[in-house]
């Protein structure tokens, strides 16, 4: 059976965030401007009102600054079989938070202000999802 999770749609200003994952490469947007990294991709900066951006690429690497434990299926032909999983804010080192999944840990051993690292999970042929995992060294629980 193939991936029957809903899937993100790109559009234009989202396009060069999802071919970069797709080439493992986590991107994000900072003004060409007054330099203020962002995310998620907008066209307009929020800190400057400029609509000059720039893709760069981010070092993977980031904290959990919150995040909840998924423990009830909804829906449930689809999740039945997930849960419990865990669903972060990531507070990335380049100063903006992403919210994705965190994989790859017992779900009652996160911790706030944990590092972690991105990872790429190829979910279609089209699409390549980022998901992190606790960095080398940090707790992953039993």
């Amino acid at each position: 059976m193939g991936y029957n999770k809903p899937l993100p749609y790109p559009n234009s200003e989202t396009k060069p965030f999802w071919d970069a994952c797709r080439d493992g490469i986590l991107r994000i947007q900072r003004c060409s401007d007054c330099g203020t990294n962002r995310f998620p991709p907008t066209g307009v900066c929020p800190a400057c009102q400029s609509d000059r951006s720039e893709w760069i690429e981010a070092s993977g690497r980031g904290r959990v600054f919150s995040w909840i434990v998924v423990r009830h299926p909804v829906p449930k032909d689809v999740y039945a079989d997930k849960v419990p999983y865990v669903v972060a804010i990531i507070a990335l080192d380049e100063g903006v938070r992403m919210v994705s999944n965190l994989v790859d840990i017992d779900v009652d051993s996160v911790q706030a202000d944990m590092p972690v690292t991105v990872r790429f999970d190829k979910v279609t042929d089209e699409l390549t999802l980022p998901v992190f995992v606790p960095a080398d060294g940090a707790d992953r629980g039993s």
